[in-house]
């Protein structure tokens, strides 16, 4: 649904030569123009206006004399520096621009009419006055010759099986009678027809096609050949077959047209000679004649030259361009260019530009050379609110086909509603005021704007023809717009309207009585802005006048002009890439520079055929697309891979190569949020990115809608429904508090209902009752209520692309869905209660913990109770919709559970269940007594703290019950509730609680039970187990010990005490309870507590004990120190320099430097035999035993942990294991501090002062080395990410295995994160003796 817009024009007028011109070849590579006439042949350079060089032809006798010459055909080859010119003589020269040398390569006697070149300039092929084809290469060397005329079909010939006979077989629309109809005679060819053959190559060069006369007949055939010049094909019997030949570069069809008795067509030929397709010309029969058909590069737009064959004598025919495209089967008459019959504008010749694919070449008699640029287009209606009816126009000759997508989507080339004009369309643009944004304008052929208002008459406008959504018994429904008046455009020099029909461009609809529109210089690279008013009449008829009220000349080149209804800015593009401002709202118009925020003029750094204007982060920037998909705003390049994009409310949307459409918003964001969003393969919030299908183009989007239209490669359409802006939409519709649009559109596009209540909670729970009543549906509300959870899905589902400043004012222990359903509740009981009945009992059901119970006697109620309203709910429905949303077992467990036994038979009689099964037991349950009866269905439904809360209330003759209830379940805590501190059931309840705590090696616990409860004894047992010896000399206490009882359990209270390295309080006990002080002494000596025991030495003046036991034991306890500290100084030193091996070798892993002839690349020197195996096998070992032992003890897992970092030498986790090891060591270390101190002070006191500092010094210099080597150990590079896969140009596919086995080895590494953070060293703890340096 796209048009084609001009977008520049250069023009060429009144080159300075002799004769006429004949034909015109282009020089890609120098951007000008050869141009051969009956003279010679002449340069020309259109951008700077001037002849650059002249060939004459004549002097040199290639050309007659009398002017009579004529050259059949020009090409430049680029290869050769040179331009090859055939004259009708059958002169082939070849010119060389440069040195204006000229070389006679070749003459055919008989004379030439056509010079062929294929595409790649390898051949050139020639016919020859003789009607023969002759085949050259590009050295002109002759291939092969042969007549145009062959008897035989070709090589493609059909082959007939026989099958059937032509009577029976099928005709398709011609019907039966075309069995019998004889085949008639070939006809002669038109009557204007110039009787020369037509040459067209295939885009690849491979086969070209040829239109000639066949001298016999008099008939026009085309003929395919291939390279070699070898016939493939020729045409069926084509009556009226016209001259023009066009081969589409693609090469699926040969373009030729046809005379029919009442039509004028374009016809499409395969290459094996049969008819595919047509279309119908827009004059009548023997109007005009087509001089040339033209495909452009890309196969996308068909050129026609067409000529009046009736025209007056003392003046010319006047001749057409038109340009046709195709979509969805059907063609479309996009550009119509009609130059008048005066003779200098008559049309020698024209050409698609090789290079780019939407530039026009024509040349007229009067040496006037046209260049038109075009692009694509798609003109839609930019309003932004309801009354806009999403328009889209599509040109189709003198009709404008309009779709109103709000109205319906119709498929092209159906559409809404057409406008009839009186002459071919060239543009059409929709009013850019908001509030009349569905008015248009159309310009005219002839110059002329029709401007068609919508609303104000109910009468449909006779120009105006309903089509796809209107007819015969079908009420029109939509608002179609009336012709207001058609305006001529004034010119001051018609001379240049006559020579150029394409005078104005880009016009533009700004307001309702003004229109901006562009004209470029014909005298240098300038642009005139045209400002057109209305002019102001009284008569009431349908034509008026636009005046140029004022023009303001541009120095360069205006290219695009974009206007923004909101900002009211107007914009101008230059061909260089430069932006201008227009302030057309000035006293006098004028152009400036545009400038971005920070001051600097903006420019695009490549020309951009689309542009349009937009407010991002509250700066308006200018947004471009050039034909080579590079996106731009202001002159920053944010995206190259961008298909179409359009602006809508708040957003951007562009479709990319990649099949996505994406939508992203413009306020509160900045051009590297752009880039980040543009540039990532898949984003990160799926609501602004959706895949589309291949080659999708944006139409238009639906203002205040959810729809977006794309349209495909083939013209199909699409709608799809981009979740942005259908979040946006229904955010809008939320503040608006519009529940009931909002929740249609999410219930249709499967939008999560949460987020009614999560876009605004507080407005929507202070708004329940509108909610309600706006939705007024049981079965909506029930969907909403089944839908709710407690994820708040506008930070996880539907983030919103701005900050949500809402705050939720909800207590830490309430939820969202028990506040939703408790505020819907009441509003539904405040409404009507009867109606929303089944509503109330859903949110029951649904809360964090459903209320079964409330709803069942909700139930029960309505049970009772007749219904009062005829909108009222039934027991019977009320619990048949319960049975949907509960399990029918649950349900019934929760009605046993109410103790009704009327409701658990109503439940039950709706069940699946057997009356057999449920009838028995509840008769039983009928005969027991309440409390007991309430046990047992407690029992039953497993609810047993409830169940021993009933049976505490029987009686003490079921208290043994109840004991026994309490130990299987597990229910001590529970039970000492129940019973009164003093009473005999708390006390067995308490030896069985402590007797349970005991089994679990619980001791402590248990003696607290046991005190508790009196139990004195069995509290003495616990804490004498768990080594609490304070509470045990307290429970003796209360058992009235005697003193040898009490030094017994001293003696037995120590030995547990000296077992659990208690030794400080051991002696304490022995000291003070078995007045034992020696023995005191001896484990205070044993634990290393030096200075108690000298107090204790003191204290009862044995200072013999000094001698005997304390200073035997500080030497003892110096050697083992001295000893300790050499073998962990040794450990660290060997495990240390075995690390930084390990790390070398993987390093040399890593860099692919490792021997290829071993094994996995592995150096035999670091394994050990028994651990000789390849790293792949020891890493499918460890990750199968790490499978194994999932399922273990956690000490077992521990101990395979353990395992797996063995410091055996070659493991695949030895390097793990080092650093464990080194760890352990240095913690050791650390931890001596306070006992290396302590020893310290007493070596000192008894003068052993070289056993002191030899001490202090090895622990010093133990220290200084761990700490010293630590940066050394725990480097920073080995506590990041695991090792990434060595690759780059000087690695090997043996190097990158071997990198890809190390990480895979090392992948359990990261199990265990915390070996890679080096040991603390405590600087502040003192433990140094200064009195010994």
């Amino acid at each position: 649904m796209r048009n084609l817009k001009l977008l520049r024009t250069l023009e060429f007028k009144d080159i300075q030569t002799l004769g006429k011109p004949q034909c015109f070849s282009l020089r890609t590579d120098q951007g000008t123009l050869l141009i051969g006439s009956a003279y010679g042949l002449i340069e020309v350079d259109p951008v700077a206006r001037e002849v650059t060089s002249e060939i004459p032809l004549m002097s040199e006798g290639y050309l007659p004399e009398d002017g009579s010459g004529c050259i059949v055909g020009v090409q430049d080859l680029l290869d050769q520096e040179s331009v090859c010119v055939a004259t009708a003589s059958g002169d082939v020269l070849l010119c060389n621009l440069s040195t204006s040398q000229l070389e006679c390569v070749g003459n055919v006697a008989s004379g030439l009419s056509v010079m062929s070149w294929s595409p790649d300039q390898e051949l050139v092929l020639l016919v020859t006055g003789q009607q023969t084809l002759i085949l050259m290469t590009k050295d002109f060397e002759p291939i092969i010759e042969k007549q145009i005329h062959q008897d035989d079909f070709g090589e493609s010939k059909f082959i007939t099986v026989g099958w059937g006979k032509k009577e029976t077989q099928f005709h398709g629309s011609e019907g039966k009678q075309a069995a019998h109809r004889k085949q008639t005679n070939e006809q002669p060819a038109l009557p204007w027809d110039d009787h020369r053959p037509q040459v067209s190559w295939r885009g690849d060069g491979q086969f070209f096609a040829v239109s000639a006369v066949c001298p016999e007949t008099g008939a026009r055939k085309i003929r395919v050949w291939n390279r070699e010049l070898v016939l493939q094909s020729t045409s069926e019997p084509v009556a009226g077959l016209g001259q023009a030949l066009a081969w589409k570069p693609s090469g699926s069809l040969i373009a030729s047209t046809q005379n029919k008795p009442n039509q004028h067509d374009v016809v499409f030929f395969e290459k094996n000679g049969l008819l595919h397709g047509d279309f119908i010309l827009p004059f009548q029969n023997g109007q005009v004649k087509v001089n040339e058909l033209l495909w452009n590069s890309d196969s996308t737009v068909l050129a026609l030259w067409l000529e009046d064959l009736n025209f007056e004598e003392n003046a010319g025919p006047a001749s057409y361009v038109q340009l046709w495209t195709v979509g969805n089967y059907h063609w479309y008459l996009k550009q119509n260019l009609h130059f008048s019959n005066c003779k200098k504008s008559k049309v020698v010749s024209l050409t698609w530009d090789p290079v780019t694919p939407y530039r026009l070449h024509v040349l007229c008699q009067g040496w006037h050379y046209l260049c038109y640029d075009w692009h694509w287009s798609t003109d839609r209606s930019a309003g932004e609110t309801a009354c806009d009816l999403a328009s889209v126009a599509v040109i189709d000759g003198d009709k404008v086909l309009v779709t109103a997508f709000q109205h319906s989507v119709v498929p092209p080339p159906l559409c809404t509603y057409e406008l009839h004009l009186p002459h071919p369309v060239n543009q059409v643009m929709f009013c850019a005021h908001p509030k009349k944004s569905s008015d248009l304008a159309v310009l005219d052929a002839n110059n002329q704007i029709s401007v068609y208002r919508s609303g104000g008459t109910a009468d449909l406008d006779p120009t105006v023809k309903i089509a796809a959504v209107g007819g015969s018994g079908f009420k029109v429904s939509v608002t179609t717009p009336h012709l207001e008046k058609i305006y001529k455009i004034q010119f001051d020099n018609k001379e240049d309207q006559e020579v150029n029909p394409l005078n104005l461009c880009l016009l533009t609809w700004i307001q309702e009585d003004t229109f901006l529109a562009v004209s470029h210089g014909q005298t240098g690279p300038c642009s005139v802005i045209h400002h057109l008013t209305v002019a102001s009449s009284e008569a009431e008829d349908k034509t008026g006048c636009l005046n140029v009220s004022s023009s303001v000349t541009v120095d360069g080149v205006v290219i695009s002009l974009c206007y923004n209804p909101k900002t009211k800015s107007a914009a101008l593009q230059l061909a260089d890439g430069q932006i201008l401002k227009y302030l057309w709202e000035s006293p006098t118009p004028a152009v400036e520079t545009w400038k971005d925020r920070s001051g600097f003029a903006v420019q695009f750094p490549y020309p951009c055929v689309q542009t349009t204007l937009a407010l991002i982060g509250g700066e308006e920037c200018i947004l471009g697309l050039t034909d080579r998909c590079r996106f731009f705003i202001n002159d920053i390049e944010v995206a190259s891979n961008i298909m179409s994009f359009a602006i809508y409310d708040e957003f951007l949307l562009l479709t990319t190569h990649c099949h996505t459409c994406q939508c992203l918003y413009l306020r509160d964001t900045s051009f590297k949020a752009f880039q980040a969003g543009l540039t990532t393969s898949t984003a990160s919030n799926e609501e602004t990115l959706r895949k589309v299908e291949r080659g999708s183009r944006i139409v238009t989007v639906v203002p205040q809608d959810t729809k977006l239209v794309l349209q495909m490669p083939r013209g199909n359409l699409e709608v799809v429904y981009h979740r942005a802006l259908v979040l946006a939409q229904i955010r809008k519709w939320l503040d608006r508090l519009m529940f009931k649009e909002a929740f249609e559109c999410m219930r249709k596009l499967r939008i999560n209902l949460n987020l009614i209540h999560d876009h605004n909670p507080q407005a929507f729970l202070e708004n329940v009752e509108t909610f309600v009543k706006q939705i007024d549906s049981v079965n909506y509300i029930n969907l909403f209520f089944t839908e709710l959870k407690e994820e708040d899905i506008t930070k996880t589902m539907y983030p919103s692309p701005v900050a949500n400043n809402i705050q939720v004012t909800r207590g830490p222990d309430d939820k969202k869905v028990d506040l939703i359903c408790d505020a819907m509740r009441v509003a539904m009981q405040n409404i009507n209660p009867h109606k929303y009945c089944l509503c109330i009992l859903t949110s029951h059901i649904k809360k964090t913990k459903p209320e079964l119970e409330i709803v069942l006697q909700k139930v029960h109620e309505l049970q009772g109770n007749a219904p009062s309203s005829p909108e009222a709910v039934s027991a019977e429905e009320a619990l048949k919709y319960l049975l949907l949303l509960v399990d029918v077992n649950e349900l019934y467990d929760h009605s046993l559970g109410t103790y009704d036994f009327d409701l658990v038979l109503m439940v039950a009689e709706k069940s699946q269940k057997d009356p057999k099964e449920y009838l028995p037991f509840l008769n039983t349950l009928r005969k027991m007594e309440i409390n007991y009866q309430r046990y047992t269905i407690d029992k039953h439904l497993k609810r047993y703290e409830k169940a021993i809360g009933h049976l505490s209330k029987c009686g003490p003759e079921y208290f043994p019950e109840c004991l026994n209830l309490i130990k299987d379940k597990n229910l001590y805590n529970e039970a000492l509730k129940l019973y009164p501190s003093n009473s005999q059931q708390y006390k067995d309840i308490s030896s069985i609680y402590g007797e349970h705590l005991k089994q679990k090696n619980l001791f402590e616990q248990a003696g607290l039970v046991f005190a508790r409860s009196g139990a004195y004894e069995k509290a003495l047992d616990a804490f004498v187990n768990s080594g609490s010896w304070q509470q045990a000399f307290c429970m003796a206490a209360q058992l009235n010990y005697t003193k040898d009882q009490l030094a017994g359990l001293g003696r037995t209270l120590s030995g547990k005490l000296a077992e659990q390295r208690k030794h400080s309080d051991a002696a304490l006990v022995l000291e003070q309870y078995a007045q034992d002080y020696e023995e005191a002494v001896l484990l205070l000596l044993e634990g290393a507590h030096w200075e108690e025991a000298l107090r204790l030495v003191h204290r009862y003046h044995r200072l013999d004990i000094v001698e005997t036991n304390i200073k035997p034991s500080i030497l003892e306890a110096y050697k083992n120190y001295m000893v300790f500290m050499d073998s962990q100084t040794n450990i660290f030193n060997r495990h240390r320099k075995r690390l930084l091996v390990v790390r070398e070798f993987k390093v040399q892993m890593q860099q692919g430097n490792l021997d290829d002839d071993m094994p996995n690349g592995q150096e035999s020197d670091l394994f050990s035999e028994a651990s000789s195996m390849s790293g792949s096998d020891l890493t499918g070992r460890y990750s199968h035993s790490n499978s194994r032992i999932s399922a273990r003890s956690s000490k077992n897992r521990r101990k395979a942990e353990r395992k797996r970092h063995s410091l055996k030498e070659g493991s695949p986790l030895e390097d793990l294991a080092l650093l464990e090891a080194l760890s352990e060591v240095v913690n050791n270390i650390e931890k001596l501090k306070d006992e290396i101190y302590q020893l310290l002070k007493v070596l000192f006191l008894f003068e052993y002062d070289k056993q002191a500092r030899e001490l202090q010094k090895m622990f010093g210099d133990t220290l200084q080395l761990m700490e010293s080597s630590l940066p050394e150990i725990w480097t920073s590079s080995h506590q990041q990410s695991p090792a990434v896969p060595v690759t780059g140009p000087n690695s090997t596919a043996n190097s990158i295995m071997a990198s890809y086995r190390q990480q895979k080895a090392s992948t359990p590494v990261f199990q265990g994160a915390e070996l890679f953070i080096p040991p603390k060293i405590n600087k502040t703890i003192q433990w140094k003796l200064s009195l010994l340096e």
